[in-house]
């Protein structure tokens, strides 16, 4: 997307001035970063023509031809602070890859609308469905995703999870990710309704404590029955409330208490 790749040539720099390690494993294999955008509708804008159809030219014209694209979605308002507002996320292998992606798209887009008019006229076109405001983040994979496959043919939701670190001073990166894992593994992996699931933390943003964590299911059905099954696994794991208690008791000082949430409509028709 154009909004994107302004931001995208000082991603190498960035990677130099901190350390995204805390509360972190062995990189995974595959996807190791998420740069999500944060657009909003032109709530004035009045155009005959139609959203999907444009993104979806762009999509097969540029983004499903660049290489360095692992993957990429549009997330729409669905139960959130602003309903103008929707997300734009891609997938990358490395940093040096969110680097070269911006460059990429640039000749793949003059490779799709050679002549200069066509091509600039498209990509008006395209951007006057947002307000110029938008902002950018980037995240860190972490371990433990489930993964959806095949990719979906109809519109899902997508719940959004975000809590924050507490860097407990008794803490340690070993017993965070066994007890992380535990829980993972045990409940969120076994949860039929969970079609798929990232965790993700802060590594390029306002806030480096924040974690997400996405779940996509197949209806706010789903989620309103996610949560009684994935209590139902986690009693079944620990099977008794001291084992319980300890478990949360353990795992809770990671967190700031509270958490927020958002659900968004994923867009089947313009993902990669």
């Amino acid at each position: 997307m154009k909004t994107t790749n302004k931001f995208l040539i000082v991603f190498a720099v960035l990677a130099m001035l901190f350390n995204t390690s805390t509360f972190a494993q062995d990189a995974p294999a595959g996807p190791q970063y998420y740069v999500i955008t944060t657009l909003h509708w032109d709530m004035d804008y009045e155009t005959e023509d139609s959203w999907e159809d444009i993104e979806k030219e762009y999509l097969n014209k540029v983004t499903m031809k660049n290489d360095y694209v692992m993957g990429s979605g549009f997330f729409v308002h669905r139960w959130t602070a602003d309903n103008s507002e929707l997300r734009y996320v891609q997938v990358f292998a490395n940093w040096e890859a969110i680097d070269k992606a911006g460059e990429r798209n640039a000749e793949l887009e003059k490779e799709a609308w050679p002549d200069e008019t066509a091509r600039k006229a498209f990509l008006k076109k395209q951007g006057a469905f947002y307000s110029v405001h938008h902002s950018d983040e980037i995240y860190a994979v972490m371990p433990g995703a489930k993964l959806m496959d095949p990719k979906p043919t109809e519109d899902m939701i997508l719940y959004l999870s975000t809590r924050h670190f507490a860097y407990p001073d008794d803490g340690t990166n070993e017993e965070f990710n066994k007890l992380r894992m535990e829980y993972v593994e045990n409940v969120l992996h076994k949860n039929e309704l969970i079609k798929a699931y990232y965790p993700h933390r802060h590594a390029w943003g306002a806030d480096r404590t924040v974690f997400m964590e996405a779940y996509l299911l197949d209806s706010m059905e789903d989620l309103e029955n996610m949560g009684d099954k994935n209590g139902e696994l986690f009693r079944a794991h620990w099977a008794d409330d001291a084992a319980r208690k300890a478990y949360w008791q353990k795992a809770g000082k990671y967190f700031k208490p509270g958490h927020g949430d958002e659900i968004f409509t994923a867009i089947a028709g313009l993902g990669k």
